[in-house]
């Protein structure tokens, strides 16, 4: 009699797991977008502070932490960064090549 039983469990497909990488990146991207979106707003908010801030340099680190931030955390944000330097080539010029390796992740150009 037990040469008619089936073994359902022994015979059974299974899908292959998920790797943690896939599930990293589904956890990661709230928090990647909110990254993205905080480099927004430093970025604004750093013409105004340092208008309001003439004396004590406020404005220029909140601009290079906020275009890290956004080039770093967003697609969009890497597309907007890098049609604003092909715009304005002197922008790139002036920036350190360590802002636009974190930033954008490629070398400046010369």
């Amino acid at each position: 009699m037990q040469d008619n039983v089936s073994h359902d469990a022994e015979d059974a497909i299974y899908p292959p797991p998920i790797p943690i990488r896939v599930l990293r990146q589904g956890v990661n991207v709230p928090l990647r977008q909110a990254l993205a979106g905080g480099g927004l707003a430093l970025i604004v908010l750093s013409v105004p502070a340092g208008i309001l801030t003439p004396h004590v340099p406020v404005g220029l680190p909140m601009a290079v932490v906020g275009t890290v931030l956004l080039g770093s955390n967003a697609v969009w944000g890497q597309r907007w960064l890098s049609g604003v330097l092909e715009r304005h080539p002197k922008l790139e010029q002036a920036m350190p090549g360590w802002l636009v390796q974190l930033s954008l992740g490629r070398q400046k150009r010369s």
